[in-house]
């Protein structure tokens, strides 16, 4: 009899919307934050201070709008950075009634940022557009709204640009890979596998339903001293523990090994005999809340994400840098262009010069392992590859 597992519940995912609870409380006078929140001591002080002074205006963007509506598709990352020079500096917006915090308020589609500068320096507030008056002006109304964090409010980047690295993208700090439970027999002998059809592994499985499927892991090397920082495997797709196998007695007294069966219940790429296992972690529920690093840092690219020999907006590296070294989800960090060597046309001795370093894109770091971490490509001017450097914004 085939036993099978229960069905999990309904699948839900890490939500981005931290940024949008803290800049929230900065545009609205008396609202707070929950306390377990991932503010640092240091983004706590900066608010406190702009409490009491308010932003200067030469910390604006230049083309910084009196008022924006908050549309469906913003994120806290674009409201930051069309009124601040400085995207990931959101605690300059958020410093009001810091005493009272006790819960998270959110920006929504519809809500009304308005900018003011009455006193020589900068706040930023948030309203409800009642109706227009007299010669166009605007009649703003304060409004705040309590709810679950998914109901509707904007995230603090782009979700869907992360979200299917969320689980499929890791970093193994040994290959325990090689010893995980492999695929070694497909249905009806296919040579690949693709969503629904049937699998045969062997190995030591747990009592899970859902699994994913990697093909073999390769070494990640730190760029400038080579040692070996990790192992990142290729994301085939995910799988489904239909029954167990056994190991029962034959018809001729012989032992008889009788796999494992999964079905396969999604697909990046096609499946295949010697394709490995490993069990779902738990959904990760952490918070994102766009800040730069606590300490200097300095750093490089190790790989990109995929078969790409250089990557661009909006695609997933991997760095050399780790918890361990002070690297947390949510860090911003700068992107740098080493400057070429050249030739000086206008010196007769041809003397070879050295350009500098050109700072030209923002990383945002959004899974980060002991040594290493994953940072989507907010910005970036020219190609990024492996060796690339990047530092504090």
């Amino acid at each position: 009899m085939i036993r099978r597992f229960p069905v999990a519940a309904a699948r839900s995912f890490p939500r981005l919307l931290p940024l949008a609870a803290l800049l929230s409380t900065a545009l609205f006078l008396g609202t707070a934050i929950a306390a377990d929140y991932p503010v640092t001591p240091q983004q706590r002080g900066t608010a406190r201070e702009v409490a009491q002074n308010g932003v200067a205006l030469s910390e604006l963007s230049p083309n910084a709008p009196d008022s924006h509506v908050v549309k469906p598709g913003d994120t806290l990352w674009d409201i930051s950075k069309l009124f601040l020079k400085s995207p990931w500096r959101w605690p300059e917006l958020w410093g009001m009634n810091l005493d009272q915090i006790r819960n998270p308020h959110l920006i929504y589609p519809g809500q009304v940022l308005v900018l003011d500068k009455s006193t020589g320096r900068a706040r930023l507030r948030v309203g409800q557009m009642m109706s227009s008056g007299v010669n166009g002006v605007t009649r703003l109304s304060p409004r705040v709204r309590e709810s679950d964090p998914g109901n509707g409010a904007i995230s603090s980047i782009p979700f869907n640009l992360i979200e299917p690295f969320l689980n499929e993208a890791v970093i193994f700090q040994a290959n325990e890979l090689e010893a995980a439970p492999r695929i070694v027999a497909t249905q009806e002998g296919r040579v690949i596998l693709g969503k629904g059809e049937t699998a045969y592994v062997r190995g030591q499985l747990v009592e899970q339903r859902e699994y994913r499927v990697f093909r073999e892991a390769k070494p990640l090397r730190d760029p400038t001293t080579k040692e070996l920082l990790g192992y990142e495997a290729t994301y085939v797709g995910s799988a489904d523990y239909m029954q167990r196998g056994e190991t029962r007695t034959g018809a001729d007294g012989k032992p008889e090994i009788v796999p494992a069966t999964f079905v396969m219940t999604s697909i990046r790429q096609e499946a295949g005999v010697g394709d490995r296992l490993a069990v779902v972690p738990p959904r990760e529920f952490s918070n994102y809340a766009p800040h730069a690093p606590q300490n200097p840092i300095s750093g490089q690219i190790v790989s990109l994400y995929g078969d790409a020999l250089t990557a661009g907006q909006n695609q997933i590296v991997a760095l050399n840098k780790g918890s361990a070294d002070g690297i947390e989800r949510g860090n911003v960090l700068a992107l740098w262009r080493a400057g070429t060597s050249q030739i000086d046309s206008t010196d007769p001795k041809r003397t070879t010069i050295q350009l500098p370093d050109e700072r030209h894109g923002v990383l945002f770091v959004f899974r980060v392992f002991d040594r290493m971490s994953y940072a989507l490509i907010l910005s970036v001017k020219d190609p990024v590859s492996p060796g690339d450097r990047f530092t504090q914004p």
